[in-house]
């Protein structure tokens, strides 16, 4: 019996150890922003469809997505925007993961209002349009780094005592920038690009010359430790994966307009084929 038992403890193990290392399974995390849906839902169906792989798709916050990859729950993140946005976790968990570095040039974050309002920057919010904004910045996802930084802004333009940034989620921002858009009200919100409502409505950023939110920055593929000698042709195409902005704009716009994530990315994919066969040389 004890002979029988042991054996079961071993088999045990070593699927355990199988699904962990050699398997053909691997989960990706990713905030709930409509440009990391688009990119992650793209490597996604790379995965699946040209590698072989089963894809488990973990929507979170950006704490726990960071947290994820550090602790090896997670395989790896396309989402990471660094240098500043999320600085404060990758310094967080620095040494525990890999970064491959960026696979998209040119993002931003900021404070984002319709370009019919006469503000152009973040030092007039002290002015005359705060009672006609009742004092509110739409704002994301509590935890956001995009939230943490528009919280340093509040104080570093002296807005503190006056205006709220509320807590909302990236879908619900859209939405309410859409309905003031569609009637000509004003508006601000915590934006950033690549993002598809900058295709939809004419926008603009205000100013930062504090520089809050920082200069243009990048949007990094991050795996846990080990994926390389876990799953080395899943890492060898994360570690190539890397398009444009305009790429992402597609697949966003296309989600935007009613398709599915999956579906959005699976045209993409299609009608991308010789950079798709580029990731995977």
């Amino acid at each position: 019996m004890k002979m029988l038992v042991a054996a079961v403890m071993l088999a045990v193990l070593a699927a355990g150890c199988s699904s962990a290392s050699g398997s053909k399974n691997i989960t990706l995390a990713y905030v709930a922003w409509d440009s990391e849906i688009a990119s992650t839902y793209v490597v996604k169906e790379v995965l699946e469809q040209k590698l072989g792989y089963k894809v488990e798709m973990l929507q979170v916050d950006a704490g726990p997505m960071w947290a994820g990859i550090s602790d090896g729950s997670a395989d790896g993140i396309v989402a990471a925007w660094l240098p500043s946005t999320h600085a404060s976790y990758a310094d967080k968990y620095k040494g525990q993961y890999e970064d491959l570095g960026a696979n998209l040039e040119g993002t931003k974050t900021g404070l984002v209002v319709p370009k019919y309002m006469d503000i152009n920057s973040i030092e007039d919010l002290n002015d005359k349009t705060g009672p006609e904004l009742d004092y509110k910045i739409i704002g994301i996802e509590p935890g956001a780094g995009l939230m943490m930084a528009s919280e340093k802004a509040l104080d570093a333009y002296g807005l503190r005592d006056k205006w709220t940034l509320l807590e909302s989620s990236s879908a619900a921002m859209s939405q309410e920038l859409q309905k003031a858009y569609d009637n000509k009200e004003p508006i601000v919100v915590t934006g950033w690009t690549p993002h598809w409502m900058f295709a939809k409505m004419d926008l603009k950023y205000l100013d930062d010359p504090k520089n809050v939110y920082g200069s243009a920055e990048q949007i990094h593929t991050i795996v846990r430790k080990g994926l390389k000698e876990d799953k080395a042709e899943a890492y060898a195409f994360l570690d190539k994966f890397n398009w444009t902005p305009e790429d992402m704009a597609k697949v966003m716009v296309a989600i935007q307009g009613g398709e599915t994530p999956e579906a959005a990315a699976k045209a993409w994919v299609e009608g991308n084929a010789e950079l798709v066969d580029a990731w995977l040389k």
